[in-house]
């Protein structure tokens, strides 16, 4: 069943799950590890990681290394900064993750049309340049297949274009009139398009028709290399988990079709936007601009736009992260001419009824809840209501964090996802080796202190760190214990994915051909093995 989801056939979203409907918990996981990579990183020739031989390379590893789960970043088409928690649509797949070879073998591009992309860097990703080669042979893959009507999938397409006309049909509109209006934010658009006139909407939908049926073929193409990514998982007995980001960027197709749901002026910019109060990372919080919710329109709907965004999830990922997942029970509000995030407050989310709602539609919700930064009693408490695994990194437990004991493995539950790290970290070795002053609010006498304490509590003294951590999670009571590939092969702070609060710089790295070694993939089955993962 290779159309399953996207194409309207049932599938079980939860490989390599244990369900237990009869309690609270609407997903117990075994006991399993699994590592963190994101699809961008996957090494190639082609400027940036895609969904081809290098992806399914990477599930034959970690099939070899005992792990049980593949972790990704949000898969959208991205925007602002190229980060994957900025995107321009909620549903739709990013083009470049792409593989232009399977497009090739197709008929639909020639070999001589990838010398193109074969010059760009290998090392890390320069998105400038990836989007201008890639975009370009994306087109004329497209206009291949969409002349071409004695192709044996062009039923295919169509079926996927009905199937998903729900949000398929804005999202390649908006992206259409955003390279007419020479990628300027919706809300800068003329006041017609900008308020979704019908009679307007109409007309561009008709004058854009070419260009609009280019960007859904690209989401065709996407959907279906990806399912036969997750196919080969599950052939390996691998999940994967996702991740939805709370809050959608104001530059997207989400926010520019359903309005209402946003708290928007009357120039149809963000009235309020949201980030997180000073914390771990930033002593002025993290300032992030994407507006707000307007729950109280979401609650009249039944949340239908969650829900439908919540049941594309399912059908790409057999697990999701629910990143910020505070932001339900309380939510940062910050003034939209605010410079800092220090100015913001405090105000209430949705809390239970949203899940309650979500939950009454799909049933079985395997998500795994983000609870790291300023965690109160109340958010634990709706986590625990639905049963959400929470979330804990190793590289929090040893500073003076308040909440730092928290993160020390003699006090994890079983209900819980262990990390070395997260995508918003250093990658450990960078986080043992580095000074850490100016990317996070540790002084130099902090620093020494977490070291000394890491060592003591530990206790190792020259053993590679990276390997130290890794071990400890392992071995940890958690449930589920995750690892970013960066930790696997020992980098520093050079492979680092993000640095929050910096706008450029970020979601670069890739691994290179050949790093995933056989010595490797069989040190890491060892421990896998060795605590019962």
């Amino acid at each position: 069943m290779m159309w399953a989801g996207f194409f309207g056939v049932c599938r079980n979203p939860l490989a390599g799950l244990t369900l237990n409907k009869d309690s609270v918990n609407s997903a117990i996981f075994p006991r399993c590890s699994g590592i963190l990579l994101h699809v961008t990183s996957l090494p190639g020739g082609h400027g940036i990681g895609d969904l081809g031989d290098s992806a399914h390379e990477f599930v034959e590893f970690l099939a070899a290394s005992g792990q049980k789960i593949w972790q990704v970043l949000p898969l959208g088409p991205t925007g602002y900064g190229d980060s994957p928690y900025q995107l321009f649509s909620a549903f739709a797949g990013n083009p470049l993750l792409i593989d232009l070879k399977s497009l090739r073998e197709q008929g639909l591009l020639s070999l001589q049309d990838l010398t193109s992309v074969s010059a760009l860097p290998e090392g890390h990703v320069e998105y400038g340049s990836v989007i201008e080669v890639k975009q370009a042979l994306l087109s004329k893959a497209a206009y291949a297949f969409l002349t071409d009507r004695a192709r044996t999938d062009r039923d295919s397409f169509d079926i996927f274009c009905k199937n998903n006309a729900d949000w398929l049909d804005d999202y390649a509109l908006f992206m259409a009139c955003k390279s007419i209006y020479k990628d300027a934010v919706w809300a800068d658009w003329d006041l017609e398009m900008r308020r979704r006139d019908l009679s307007e909407v109409k007309e561009w939908r008709e004058r854009l028709a070419p260009q609009i049926e280019i960007h859904k073929f690209a989401q065709f193409e996407f959907f279906r290399q990806w399912e036969k990514v997750k196919a080969h998982c599950k052939r390996c007995g691998l999940s994967i988990m996702g991740d939805v980001p709370i809050y959608v960027a104001h530059d997207s197709a989400d926010v520019w079709s359903h309005q209402e749901l946003f708290r928007l002026d009357e120039q149809s910019r963000p009235a309020a936007v949201a980030g997180v109060p000073p914390d771990y990372f930033s002593a002025t919080g993290q300032l992030w601009g994407n507006p707000l919710y307007r729950w109280d329109v979401s609650a009249a709907s039944g949340h239908r736009w969650w829900i439908d965004r919540f049941r594309a999830s399912l059908k790409l990922f057999d697990l999701v992260r629910l990143d910020h997942f505070r932001g339900f029970e309380a939510y940062w509000e910050v003034p939209a001419s605010a410079s800092t995030a220090q100015e913001g407050k405090w105000v209430r989310g949705p809390g239970a009824e949203f899940f309650r709602a979500v939950k009454a539609e799909l049933e079985v919700l395997p998500f795994v809840a983000e609870n790291l930064g300023v965690i109160t009693p109340e958010v634990e408490a709706l986590r625990k209501e639905f049963g959400f695994p929470g979330m804990s990194l190793l590289q929090f437990a040893f500073g003076n964090d308040p909440q730092g004991p928290s993160f020390r493995p003699h006090n994890y539950s079983r209900e819980l996802v262990a990390y070395t790290g997260g995508h918003d970290n250093d990658t450990t070795v960078g986080w043992w080796t580095s000074s850490g002053v100016g990317e996070s609010t540790r002084t130099p006498e902090d620093i020494r202190k977490e070291r000394d304490f890491t060592r003591a509590y530990l206790g190792f003294e020259n053993e590679p760190v990276n390997w130290v951590f890794i071990r400890t999670v392992l071995a940890s009571v958690a449930e589920v214990a995750i690892v970013p590939l960066q930790d696997v092969l020992g980098l520093g702070s050079d492979a680092r994915m993000n640095l929050p609060g910096t706008v450029s710089g970020n979601w670069k790295w890739r691994f290179q051909s050949g790093a995933l070694t056989k010595d490797l993939s069989e040190r890491l089955r060892r421990l896998t093995f060795l605590y019962d993962r």
